[in-house]
């Protein structure tokens, strides 16, 4: 039997053979939260178009600091105001265009009014209070990545620059399948003897749903050989991507390793990572695929590791990998592991450090230990580690989007 992979080989490996494998759309602005850009984004105007108003208060010459003015003409946002007359001031709001002219503003608190005229401070500074033309983006500027998966900032940001319709790889369809006879659904009734529910459907049609996938869902697939090619190829003719949960271990009851080279191939199998050692990545015809453990923590871990950065480069999205944050450690590990360790573990500020705690059982099967934490951290192959000591830690909100 092969040697177990290194993770981070089994990550290169499985990157080196990814790229976008979708078609382009446009869709209106308000339609693409979430969707993945495929051309950079360029600024078509200048934002703001001319020299406007930060303040709500009077546009004057600063050479007339000091003096008592008439106000000769006032200025809401969306007014045009050609020139400012001579010996005067002009009432001003805020995002209203200065006139010509003008070169400040002085905020309405700071001046005193005389009758109809108005007394201006002393010191007036050319250019105070003035949001200067092109302040935000100039026209040529680029705005957003290729790659960049839209947030609402974003919409926000194109739409400044009267962008109403969004190039767009299409979505990613993950067709997801689960395996074992012993899985039954939520609200299927009562557990009969040695059966369990099935907790990996949900959490992994979640996390593809997170990541903007169409998911494609199989439900429940019999441990057979037969009923797991068949579920396979009709996966492999509907969808882009193919992920599977269970039987991908050594068992006599694990079919679907088998079952994927007898349709396409094997190409990476047994991550040297805690938890999820049995990962399998290859094809099914010429349809990507991916397995996880059955056990709801490896699969957790291993979608998050491994699947996660291999969709985010079927989709185009940029920044595949996240980082690092440094950590405290709130434990100790006195043995050695032959495996690359990932701790779910919570994490709190104590004197202006993160530490991280682990979350008592470890155990691949106890699903409540990603729930309950809000971090992996990482335990390098033979390392020991100290309490107290500084660790590498990856915070799971940083890996769920």
């Amino acid at each position: 039997m092969r040697p177990l992979l290194p993770l981070k080989d089994a990550l290169q490996q499985l990157l080196s053979g990814a790229a976008p494998c979708l078609d382009v759309e446009h869709v209106p602005l308000g339609g693409a939260l979430g969707r993945v850009l495929a051309s950079d984004q360029h600024a078509v105007v200048d934002v703001p178009p001319a020299d406007n108003s930060a303040m709500d208060g009077y546009a004057l010459r600063s050479s007339d600091q000091g003096r008592q003015l008439p106000v000769s003409a006032r200025i809401a946002a969306g007014d045009v105001v050609h020139e400012l007359a001579l010996d005067s001031v002009a009432r001003i709001f805020t995002g209203a265009e200065i006139p010509q002219g003008a070169d400040a503003v002085v905020m309405q608190e700071d001046v005193h009014l005389t009758g109809d005229n108005v007394e201006l401070p002393e010191s007036v500074s050319a250019g105070q209070h003035i949001r200067g033309k092109g302040q935000d983006t100039r026209a040529g500027d680029l705005l957003l990545h290729r790659g960049r998966r839209i947030r609402p900032q974003d919409m926000g940001l194109l739409a400044s620059q009267g962008i109403a319709q969004v190039p767009v790889f299409n979505r990613l369809k993950v067709a997801l399948l689960s395996t074992g006879n012993e899985l039954r659904e939520p609200g299927s009734g009562p557990l009969s003897p040695g059966a369990i529910y099935n907790s990996n459907r949900p959490m992994l049609l979640g996390l593809l749903t997170a990541l903007g996938c169409d998911v494609l869902d199989l439900g429940i697939v019999r441990d057979t050989p037969d009923a797991t090619r068949e579920a396979l190829h009709q996966a492999s003719q509907n969808a882009d991507l193919i992920l599977s949960s269970g039987g991908v271990s050594v068992g006599e009851a694990d079919h679907v390793r088998d079952a994927v080279s007898a349709l396409g191939e094997i190409a990476l199998w047994r991550i040297a990572i805690k938890p999820g050692k049995p990962f399998a990545f290859g094809r099914v015809a010429s349809t990507p695929f991916l397995g996880v453990p059955g056990n709801p923590s490896s699969a957790f871990v291993t979608f998050l590791l491994l699947a996660r950065p291999y969709i985010y480069s079927l989709q185009g999205r940029d920044h595949v990998l996240p980082a690092a944050l440094t950590a405290r450690a709130d434990f100790s590990v006195s043995r050695p592991g032959s495996r690359q360790e990932f701790l779910r573990v919570t994490t709190s500020q104590k004197d202006g450090e993160i530490w991280a705690s682990p979350y008592a059982n470890q155990s691949s099967g106890v699903l409540s230990s990603v729930s309950a934490s809000d971090a992996l951290a990482i335990v390098p192959i033979d390392e020991l580690i100290e309490r107290g000591q500084s660790i590498q830690v990856l915070r799971l909100d940083d890996l769920l989007y």
